[in-house]
């Protein structure tokens, strides 16, 4: 009986690789959901950056931010994902993915609100809107406007996280934004047309 509290104190002093991650998901899913575009995308893109994660878990525990340390890796996966799918071209696929993102707002459409989700509608469309946005981003530009303007990383943080210049990382935000609004703009004009 009283070897059992050392153990358990020693396990509350140094967290384990799975606490650490698992405190992490929530935002990490979420994160993977703009950055691939879909709920299930995002669940393989978390894995697998899980899987690499815990090949070295000492490095993952050692750094001193690991949201930020397991958010590149998750934005590494994604974009290396992309590049894999990029190559391959799947008609059934694309009509999936449409059919999805058109029928979110719907409220009861069988692709629909993912069981369980506990926001709005309006909250929703806005996710969707911004899953949307950021899916027609570079990965490099959509992972530095999810760090800063998301997560609330600074230019300089965010360009340590994703190991480029504070320059560079500065210029693919200003990029993204631009994008971001001209995109906007082009909605708002095709809709004033209709």
């Amino acid at each position: 009986m009283a070897d059992a509290t050392p153990s358990s104190a020693s396990s509350a002093a140094s967290p384990t690789f799975d606490e650490v991650f698992c405190g992490l998901l929530p935002r990490l899913y979420r994160r993977a959901v703009m950055l691939a575009g879909s709920r299930q995308s995002a669940e393989d893109v978390v894995h697998e950056a899980y899987l690499k994660l815990a090949a070295r878990p000492q490095r993952f525990l050692a750094h001193p931010e690991p949201y930020a340390y397991a958010f590149t890796a998750v934005l590494n996966v994604a974009r290396d994902a992309y590049r894999k799918d990029r190559r391959q071209v799947l008609v059934d696929g694309m009509e999936c993915v449409e059919e999805a993102g058109a029928g979110g707002g719907a409220g009861g459409s069988p692709g629909g609100a993912p069981g369980g989700w506990e926001g709005g509608v309006e909250r929703r469309q806005a996710e969707i809107e911004a899953v949307r946005l950021l899916g027609r981003l570079s990965h490099r530009q959509a992972g530095i406007v999810i760090l800063v303007d998301l997560d609330g990383y600074t230019i300089d943080q965010a360009a340590k996280i994703m190991k480029v210049h504070r320059g560079t990382a500065a210029r693919h935000r200003a990029r993204a934004l631009d994008r971001l609004r001209a995109y906007l703009v082009e909605s708002e004009h095709g809709q004033a047309g209709r």
